[in-house]
This record gives C-alpha cells, sequence and structure tokens, in this order.
C-alpha cells in the first residue's frame, strides 16, 4: 500500500539502489581476505609468495569497490527522496504569475516550485517573451519576489534577457551573506611550479566550498597530485555527494588505485550564505585560524592525509561566522618555516598585528611576514588562502 503512495520514479531509483547493494555485497563475499601476514616454511617459494600477495591486492580492490559502489547508491537514494520531497504544487502562486509575467509581455508555459529542508523556495519557470518585447531576467525576479513573498534572484549564470524561444531559468531565495577570497603563494625554493592547489567553488543550496591540497613533497610530481585531488572532490562535491562520501570515495581510488603510497592532505571550509555557518574538514592538513576583530583561533589537525589507509577518518568542525570574520587556511609550508613549538604563537601575533580588511591584502601580509621571520628561502611550498565574509544585510544599509 506503501508503494502505492509513492511517486513510481522513485520506486524505480530504490529497486536500482537494492541492485547496486547486492552487487557491493557480492564483492565481499568473493572470497575472504588472507592476512597479509604469513609464515612461510620454504623461503624458495616465491611464485607462491607472489601469488599469496596478488590475492591480497585483488582482495583489497575488491573491498575499495564495495565501499564505493555503497557510497554511490546512498547518494543516489537521498538525492532521489529529497527532491521528491521538496517538489510542491502551488496553483494560487502559479495563477498569480502568469497574470503578473503576462502584463510585462511574458509568456509562462510552466512552473515548477521546490522548497529545502530549511524552508527556503527555489522556482524554475520555462517562459518566453511575446513577439516585440525582450524582458530582463531580473524583472522577472522581481515580479517572482513579490508572488512569492520572498526575495528572490537568479541563480548564478543564468540568461540576461528573456528572447522569443522557450527557456527555462531557476530563481532561489537571495543569500544573507556573501564572501571575498584572497590567495599568496610561493614555491619551494622559489620555484615558479608549486605543489599546493586550490579552488573556490559555488555549490546548490547557497554554499560555497574553499579547497585546498597539498600534494606529496614538491614540484610537478606534487602538482599533479595536488591538481588531480582538487578537481576529482570539486566535481563530487558539485555532483552533489555530501562532503564525507566524497572524501572516502576519493580516498579508496587513491588507496587501491597504485602499488606505492602518495599521500595528499585536504583542507576544506564550506560556507553556508544563508547562515553564516562554516564546515572545516580536514584530512591530514594545517591549522586554519579563525580571525574575529583583534581575536585569533586556531583549528588543527590530528587526521591522516588521503591515500594512506583504506578507511578514512575526517576532522570536522562547524563555526558560527559574523559579519567582517576572517578565516585563513594555510599549507604545512608556512607553519614548518616557523620555529618548533612557536609557529600557533608566532601565526597569532601576524594575524593579530593588523587590520587588514582585504582577503587579498592579508593572504599577502601573513606570507611575508612568515618569510620575513624564517629568513630564508622557502624549504617547502608556501600557500596562504583568506576569506572574508560580510553580511549583505549590513552592507545594504550602510549604503
Amino acid at each position: 500500500m506503501k508503494e502505492l503512495e509513492m511517486n513510481p520514479y522513485v520506486i524505480q531509483i530504490d529497486k536500482f539502489v537494492n541492485s547496486l547493494g547486492k552487487l557491493s555485497r557480492f564483492f565481499l563475499s568473493l572470497e575472504e581476505r588472507k592476512p597479509l601476514y604469513f609464515e612461510v616454511e620454504d623461503w624458495n617459494a616465491c611464485e607462491d609468495i607472489k601469488d599469496r600477495l596478488w590475492e591480497q591486492k585483488m582482495s583489497l580492490n575488491r573491498e575499495g569497490c564495495a565501499v564505493q559502489l555503497d557510497a554511490f547508491a546512498q547518494m543516489i537514494q537521498h538525492s532521489t527522496h529529497e527532491l521528491d520531497a521538496s517538489i510542491f504544487a502551488d496553483e494560487h502562486l502559479e495563477k498569480k504569475l502568469k497574470t503578473k509575467m503576462g502584463k510585462i509581455g511574458i509568456k509562462l508555459l510552466s512552473s515548477v516550485f521546490f522548497v529545502t529542508e530549511n524552508g527556503r523556495y527555489e522556482i524554475h519557470v520555462t517562459v518566453r517573451a511575446m513577439k516585440g518585447y525582450c524582458v530582463e531576467t531580473r524583472e522577472l525576479a522581481r515580479i517572482i519576489s513579490k508572488c512569492a513573498g520572498r526575495t528572490m534572484c537568479p541563480e548564478k549564470n543564468e540568461k540576461i534577457a528573456v528572447g522569443n524561444e522557450y527557456c527555462t531559468i531557476s530563481f532561489v531565495e537571495s543569500t544573507v551573506f556573501h564572501t571575498l577570497q584572497g590567495v599568496a603563494k610561493i614555491g619551494k625554493g622559489c620555484d615558479k611550479i608549486s605543489g599546493d592547489n586550490f579552488s573556490m567553488i559555488e555549490l546548490p543550496g547557497g554554499k560555497q566550498g574553499i579547497i585546498l591540497s597539498d600534494g606529496m613533497g614538491a614540484g610537478e610530481g606534487a602538482n599533479r597530485e595536488s591538481t588531480m585531488v582538487v578537481e576529482v572532490l570539486e566535481e563530487l562535491l558539485e555532483a552533489g555527494f555530501p562532503k564525507e562520501t566524497a572524501f572516502q570515495m576519493l580516498n579508496t581510488a587513491l588507496v587501491i588505485g597504485r602499488e606505492e603510497i602518495r599521500f595528499s592532505t585536504v583542507d576544506m571550509s564550506l560556507f553556508d550564505l544563508y547562515t553564516g555557518k562554516c564546515e572545516i574538514v580536514k584530512a591530514g592538513a594545517s591549522t586554519t585560524f579563525l580571525k574575529r576583530g583583534n581575536c585569533v583561533e586556531g583549528i588543527r589537525s590530528t587526521s591522516l592525509p588521503l591515500g594512506v589507509v583504506s578507511k578514512l577518518e575526517l576532522d570536522q568542525t562547524e563555526l558560527e561566522l559574523q559579519d567582517g570574520d576572517m578565516l585563513i587556511m594555510v599549507t604545512d609550508g608556512v607553519m614548518d618555516a616557523l620555529p618548533v613549538g612557536e609557529q600557533d604563537l608566532l601565526m597569532r601575533m601576524i594575524m593579530e598585528g593588523t587590520n587588514l580588511q582585504n582577503p587579498k591584502e592579508m593572504a599577502h601580509h601573513v606570507l611575508e611576514q612568515v618569510l620575513e621571520c624564517s629568513g630564508e628561502v622557502p624549504l617547502d611550498d608556501m600557500t596562504v588562502l583568506v576569506v572574508g565574509i560580510w553580511s549583505l544585510e549590513k552592507s545594504k544599509k550602510i549604503i
């Protein structure tokens, strides 16, 4: 009876997810993993040793594939049920939109309404301008805001204007906060190629992600490694994978994908521009600093980098950010350039000793001060990434 009340597409997706789960269990049941360390009575039996090691490797790979399938299945199921639950019908709102849009020369073909788990609206409209009209998208946003009773704006990269052909445009509730970023970096020995890489990404639901990765070693090899880690993690997050799932999938791929151990640290900050909350996720990453006025707080990590062990443990911290706060992310090379035992203290002194409000200027200030303290050519790649957050409501009041 319960299935009859559900969307048939959701039921089909659930069946697909269950089949992935069975495939995952099948991988694990193929063969029990043999112990990695075993006694060898005849040391001349090299072929037997090779076979045992190969079987061990295959067992690890099967386990890795099972983990990936489970993560993929959970993501699909979560996204499908979330999407199905968020769609709602509102004939009165749709009628109001059609009437108001018609008055400015817009024909509304269809509309779809979503509400997130936090109660925020998302409205998709398929529209075209009538003959002789060309209407700006922001004018549509004004009409939708008035009809919905909420401040709506076009999603990023939407069309600037509506022409005479039908197109679908998405509108979301305006965010409360906005961020600015600044970066300063230098390679080992002042090399132009750095093993550190970073990315700043826009995510669904009014979120922004900042990813900073430090590849093992320095130079081109470390650069390729950290670039790959950042790009894959970015794609997984943009595709909708939960952060823990994205980290675990990438880690599993790094562990089972090669014989030698090559690891990369990852420092990620996720900003919710509606609430001002920030989630910090670390895998072997260096200390992150929160600067609020003249006070500086350190957020540390004891976790291992990606690519070391198959079962990844992450350090996660949630912060409630305020207007004017700055988050300063650094790679190991920055901290290691300072005297052991005094690193956190000196970093706090450097940050507390300036009133800079521009993230780019702050990033360059921190890097320059650290280089001055060390008094030598960089012994490792060094990157400082600063994110400042400000309230849009306060900015409007000032204007």
